[in-house]
């Protein structure tokens, strides 16, 4: 078998994944000196390419792009960067990491060898063996889509939101859209803005504004330390992972999303789809409760910025209050396919993680890593990339990289720690915050 640099198959750190979790974690390792290998299934950053819908764009503004060493250098720091831009820029840490990586090569287990005292990395194109390995391949593995979806007519087109593109894919007639995070709420609103019948299936997805009191949201919560947050400190503890994104937009500039502005303009909302029997959708009746919790979620939200205006004493336009748009009359619980003209649906009701290849006992009841900080209690294997690994911007361009320093430097005196232990210098001490891990 032939392996990169000179037939190499052992590295001090493998890391399976070269998105932008991978390749900072990369340019951490080479600051410090320690060899590595990055394993990327497709190739590097490939899923800002390839699964994200033509009019995309970041729903955080671009002064939070702070990759390692590559942060936002445009124009327009308060912008928000579409998919062309986006991908631009990424390309450019490509370039500026310059990890050693291989493409194209799928890892099929990670696992301790038989002495314990290494990882074996099983890949479609051979063995490797690593030191330490990290797995950073995010959490979004496997699109979500029911077993309803079975019932429904072959004549009925059906996308995943990572296979949606734009409008003119989905055939002629009423599209039903199901699920309102993020995906769903601006693929909603793709649609509708290109004058197609929607009829969106809503869920508790919460909301935010885009500007409030003069600034935008971001600001105002990037003052108050929520992004420094960690996810121990958080009210809802680990629970907070489990979230679904609140929803808003940031393009032509940025601006809210409200389904209910939407439902005025005539796009059709319901309650969580629930069903398929005889040629109709079945659904919940909480789309009242789902609109109202969104709001409540809004309204909070800007009512901790009131009070972290009130407390600086910082001069602002005065606060708001959201009030609904749009009532809805009544409960809908059913909706005929075929009366309603719906060619086609789009499933934005998330991914699931696949960690089966992760061969270690470090995964909860729901097969989610157990962890701290991307440490688990297998010395030498760790997790990178994941929605609130430490903070809110842990699985974002504005929180990977401080989540990569820490690894970096924890896979670092490891290191060190076994090469003294061989020169009998005795190991190295720990990082004060791994001491609980």
């Amino acid at each position: 078998m032939s392996h990169p640099y000179g037939g190499r198959s052992h590295y001090s750190v493998v890391i399976v994944g070269g998105g932008q979790a991978g390749l900072s974690l990369s340019h951490c390792l080479q600051q410090r000196g320690v060899d590595h290998l990055v394993i990327e299934k497709r190739s590097l950053v490939h899923t800002w390419r390839t699964q994200r819908w033509d009019s995309f764009c970041l729903v955080t503004p671009n002064w939070q792009c702070q990759l390692p060493g590559w942060g936002y250098i445009g124009s327009d720091p308060h912008g928000f960067m579409v998919k062309d831009q986006i991908n631009e820029w990424l390309a450019g840490f490509v370039e500026h990491v310059k990890a050693p990586a291989i493409e194209g090569v799928t890892v099929e287990r990670v696992a301790r060898d038989g002495e314990r005292e290494r990882f074996s990395v099983q890949t479609d194109a051979g063995l490797y063996t690593a030191d330490q390995v990290v797995v950073a391949s995010g959490g979004y593995h496997r699109p979500i889509v029911p077993r309803l979806a079975e019932k429904l007519p072959a004549g009925v087109a059906q996308f995943h939101s990572a296979q949606y593109r734009n409008p003119a894919q989905l055939p002629e007639g009423a599209v039903l859209v199901v699920g309102c995070g993020q995906s769903g709420a601006q693929i909603a609103e793709d649609l509708h803005l290109a004058g197609r019948k929607v009829h969106l299936a809503t869920g508790n997805a919460p909301r935010c504004a885009r500007f409030y009191r003069g600034r935008e949201v971001v600001d105002w919560l990037a003052d108050m330390k929520y992004y420094d947050m960690p996810v121990t400190e958080h009210p809802l503890r680990e629970g907070v992972r489990d979230n679904t994104n609140h929803y808003v937009t940031g393009r032509d500039g940025g601006r809210d999303i409200d389904l209910r502005r939407f439902a005025l303009e005539g796009m059709e909302l319901y309650g969580l789809l629930s069903g398929f029997d005889e040629g109709s959708f079945e659904f919940q009746p909480n789309l009242r409760d789902n609109l109202d919790q969104a709001d409540d979620t809004y309204n909070r939200i800007n009512a901790s910025i009131d009070r972290h205006i009130a407390a600086q004493g910082i001069g602002a336009p005065p606060p708001s209050v959201y009030t609904p748009v749009w009532e809805p009359k009544e409960e809908r619980t059913r909706l005929d396919l075929a009366a309603a003209g719906i060619a086609s649906v789009v499933w934005c009701i998330g991914f699931s993680p696949d960690f089966a290849w992760v061969d270690a006992p470090v995964f909860n009841g729901r097969g989610a890593p157990v962890h701290l900080r991307g440490v688990t209690n297998e010395p030498g294997l760790y997790f990178l990339g994941l929605p609130w690994l430490h903070t809110w911007g842990s699985g974002r361009f504005s929180g990977v990289a401080r989540d990569a320093e820490f690894l970096a430097e924890a896979i670092a005196q490891r290191k060190e720690g076994k090469e003294g232990l061989c020169d009998g210098a005795g190991s190295a001490a720990p990082h004060p915050e791994l001491r609980a891990a």
